[in-house]
C-alpha cells in the first residue's frame, strides 16, 4: 500500500530546509553519494515542507539547490519502495496512477508556493531533476549543467508534468523534441530555448542565485506574491486536467513490458529493443 508519510526521521531526510535572516531559504537537496536521485520518499519529505515554508513569515524567496556532483539526475531506480505491487495488472496499474495522483498534488502544492522559487542547477539535471526544477518559477544554470528527459528511452511516460512545463516555457515543438528523443542539452541551449533565465560559471552559481533572490525578497511581498500568481493562472491554465491524463498515461507505461527492458538495458548501459508491447 502507497505510505503518505516519510519513512525515516527528519535528521535523516534527503530534503533539508534551511531558513536565512534575509527573507531568502534554501530547499537542500542532500543525497550527493546518489546524485541527489528523487524518489517516493523525497516526495513524502516535500509534502512535509511545503507547508512549513508557505506559512513561515520569513521566507520571501525559495532557492533550491543540490549538493555533491549533481542537482538531480533524476528517479532512484533502485529503491525497493519503489516496486508497486497489485494482485493484477490493472491493480498495479491503479495503484500506480493513485500514488501518482497524490504526489502530483505535491508537487502542485509546492510549485504553487506563494514565495518565487529558484532553481540553482549544477551537474545533471535529468529527468525528475528537470521536472523539479521546470515547477520553479525560475532557473540560474552552471555552464556545466546538462538537461534531458530521457524517460522514454526507458520505456516510461514523463510522469510528473515536465514535458507540459517544457511546453509552456520553451513551446511544443521544444517540449516533444526532448521528450521523445531523450536528448540531453547544455546550459547554453536551455537559455537559449527560455529554460534558463541566466547561465554562470560554476563557482559564481551560488552567489548569482542568492543575489537574485535577494533582489526578488528586497521588494514588496504581497506584490511579488501577487505578480507570481497572476503569471501562473495564465501560464500553467489546463495544466491540472492534463496532468490527470498524464497519471493514466504513466500508469499504462509502468506496466507495459518496455518497461522491464528499458530498466534493465539501462543499468547494463545498452541500447533497449522495445516491442511496444
Amino acid at each position: 500500500m502507497f505510505r503518505t508519510g516519510p519513512a525515516v526521521a527528519e535528521a535523516e531526510w534527503q530534503l533539508r530546509l534551511e531558513v536565512g535572516d534575509d527573507g531568502v531559504a534554501t530547499l537542500v537537496l542532500d543525497r550527493p553519494e546518489k546524485l541527489n536521485a528523487w524518489s517516493w520518499e523525497a516526495s513524502r519529505q516535500l509534502a512535509r515542507l511545503a507547508p512549513r515554508i508557505r506559512f513561515d513569515e520569513r521566507i520571501r524567496v525559495l532557492v533550491v539547490r543540490g549538493t555533491g556532483r549533481a542537482f538531480c539526475a533524476g528517479v532512484d531506480l533502485g529503491l525497493p519502495e519503489d516496486r508497486i505491487t497489485g494482485r493484477s495488472a490493472a491493480e498495479r496499474a491503479r495503484n500506480f496512477a493513485e500514488g501518482l495522483r497524490w504526489v502530483h498534488e505535491q508537487f502542485r502544492a509546492f510549485a504553487a508556493l506563494p514565495q518565487p522559487i529558484i532553481a540553482a542547477v549544477h551537474g545533471y539535471c535529468l529527468g525528475f531533476g528537470f521536472e523539479l526544477a521546470l515547477m520553479c518559477d525560475l532557473r540560474v544554470a552552471s555552464a556545466d549543467a546538462v538537461f534531458a528527459l530521457p524517460e522514454a528511452q526507458i520505456g516510461m511516460a514523463v510522469d510528473a508534468g515536465g514535458e507540459m512545463r517544457l511546453a509552456r516555457d520553451a513551446g511544443s515543438g521544444w517540449a516533444k523534441l526532448l521528450a521523445l528523443t531523450g536528448r540531453r542539452i547544455d546550459a547554453a541551449t536551455a537559455a537559449r530555448i527560455g529554460v534558463v533565465q541566466e547561465v554562470t560559471p560554476p563557482e559564481e552559481l551560488l552567489p548569482t542565485a542568492y543575489a537574485l533572490a535577494a533582489e526578488i525578497a528586497a521588494n514588496a511581498p504581497l506584490a511579488v506574491q501577487a505578480i507570481k500568481r497572476s503569471v501562473d493562472a495564465f501560464a500553467d491554465r489546463g495544466l491540472t486536467e492534463a496532468m490527470n491524463q498524464a497519471a493514466l498515461f504513466a500508469a499504462t507505461t509502468f506496466i507495459s513490458e518496455d518497461a522491464p527492458l528499458g530498466y534493465a538495458a539501462k543499468a547494463e548501459r545498452r541500447a533497449a529493443e522495445f516491442e511496444g508491447k
